[in-house]
């Protein structure tokens, strides 16, 4: 079994970002802050543009998206993963009001992602950690520009980004026979069309329940083995 070097080496990344990127936060202007919130926005949208196009067959992604929202919304995944950022606020006694925005937004933008994926994989089976490495570097940056606008709780959002990256790193061995590059391209692109809606919500466009959409991930790898 191969130790998640690379993920910790990546938490650890993005939570330096974090921290850094509160202390830029502190002294931006509030007009600079919302200038730097809208180029973020835009970064995230070419980041998710880019993932989403990775399908060739679109109507798995479609299909994974349609029934992701239905059993999103079914669940209640916002408002549960809501309480559960308010119970860590209360745990750490943070008095920032976004706390709980800036640790769901940051977790789903550094978390669902082609690199984390790849980098993983190629980790959990002997391979290079190069991937996660440079991961390491965009996540430093985009942590560091959510912290600036959000706050503390982008600095949490390293602990479940360590729990997820390392947990697949470590099953990549029995991950891997399934993961065919139809299966890969399905679950990429939507992870894709999920951060392009991260992208809207920080633009200011009306917001779409993107933690809602988390079932589509697996629907995803469900279609992405059956039509991939």
């Amino acid at each position: 079994m191969v130790m998640p070097i690379g993920s910790i080496v990546n938490a650890g990344a993005a939570a330096a970002g974090a921290l850094l990127g509160l202390w830029v936060g502190g002294i931006l202007s509030e007009k600079l802050r919302d200038s730097l919130f809208q180029v973020l926005g835009l970064c995230v949208l070419l980041i998710g543009l880019k993932m989403a196009w990775a399908a060739q067959d679109l109507l798995p992604v479609i299909f994974s998206c349609v029934l992701g929202i239905v059993t999103g919304e079914a669940l209640n995944l916002t408002d549960r993963l809501t309480r559960g950022g308010e119970a860590v606020k209360r745990l750490l006694r943070s008095k920032n009001e976004k706390f709980t925005e800036g640790l769901v937004t940051s977790s789903l933008i550094i978390c669902i992602g082609a690199m984390g994926l790849v980098g993983c994989l190629e980790e959990g089976l002997g391979g290079s950690r190069a991937t996660l490495y440079s991961k390491s570097i965009l996540d430093f940056c985009i942590t560091m520009m959510l912290a600036a606008a959000y706050g503390s709780g982008v600095v949490a959002s390293a602990v479940p980004l360590l729990i997820y990256q390392g947990a697949l790193t470590l099953l990549a061995g029995v991950a891997a026979p399934y993961l065919t590059e139809g299966l890969r391209a399905t679950l990429i692109s939507t992870g894709g069309l999920m951060i392009v809606g991260i992208g809207t919500n920080l633009i200011g466009v009306k917001p779409i329940a993107i933690s809602n959409l988390l079932p589509a991930l697996v629907y995803a790898v469900i279609l992405g083995i059956f039509m991939g």
